[in-house]
C-alpha cells in the first residue's frame, strides 16, 4: 500500500511540474493581455504560403541571402542571423485580437500580411478596420476577429534563424518586414 502511495505522489508531482513549466514556457505575458511576442507563438512553421501572395521581384534581401533581424517578436530573435527562405510584396498587418480558442487579448501582434486574412478584398484595409485571421502563427490565432492597428505595403520575408538565447533553431518564421533586417 505505501508503495501505491509514493508511486501516486511521485506521479503527481512530476504532473504539477509537467504542467507549470508548459505553462510559463519562458513566455512573459501582461496582466489581461498577451504582447504579441510572447505566449503561443508557432516558433517554427510550413514553408507553405497563402494563395496570392507575390514573390518580391526584386528583394533588398533575396532567397538564400543572410541578414540580421534586427526585431524581438520572440526572445533570441534579435541580433539572430537570418537565412532568407522566402520574399513576397504585400501589405502586412500590425493586428489586436482576442483568440478563437478563449484567452486574453493579444495586443498589436505582429505580423499578419493581407492574404491572411479572410475575404480582405483587393484594397489594403486601414487602422480600425476589422478582419478574420485566417493565419496559425501563434494558437488561437486561426479564426480570431482582428482589428488592424497598423498597415503597411513591403516585402515581407520567410526566414531561418538560429535564436541568440540558445534555444531550438526556428524555420519559416512568417514574417519579418524589410525594416526588421540589416545586411550584416
Amino acid at each position: 500500500m505505501k508503495h501505491k502511495y509514493v508511486l501516486s505522489s511521485a506521479l503527481l508531482s512530476t504532473t504539477l511540474l509537467l504542467g507549470a513549466c508548459a505553462g510559463d514556457a519562458g513566455h512573459e505575458t501582461a496582466s489581461h493581455e498577451t504582447e504579441s511576442t510572447h505566449e503561443g507563438m508557432d516558433h517554427s512553421g510550413s514553408s507553405d504560403v497563402p494563395s496570392g501572395l507575390k514573390e518580391a521581384s526584386n528583394p533588398t534581401y533575396p532567397v538564400d541571402s543572410k541578414a540580421i533581424i534586427k526585431s524581438d517578436h520572440m526572445e533570441g530573435m534579435d541580433g539572430a542571423e537570418a537565412t532568407i527562405v522566402g520574399a513576397y510584396d504585400t501589405t502586412v498587418y500590425s493586428v489586436s485580437y482576442e483568440p478563437a480558442n478563449g484567452g486574453e487579448l493579444v495586443k498589436d501582434h505582429k505580423w499578419v500580411i493581407h492574404e491572411e486574412l479572410k475575404d480582405a478584398g483587393d484594397s489594403p484595409l486601414k487602422k480600425g478596420d476589422e478582419a478574420t485571421i485566417e493565419a496559425d502563427h501563434m494558437e488561437g490565432m486561426d479564426g480570431a476577429k482582428a482589428t488592424i492597428d497598423s498597415a503597411e505595403q513591403t516585402t515581407v520575408y520567410m526566414v531561418d534563424f538560429e535564436p541568440t538565447d540558445g534555444s531550438e533553431k526556428v524555420t519559416n518564421h512568417k514574417w519579418v518586414t524589410e525594416d526588421e533586417l540589416s545586411a550584416e
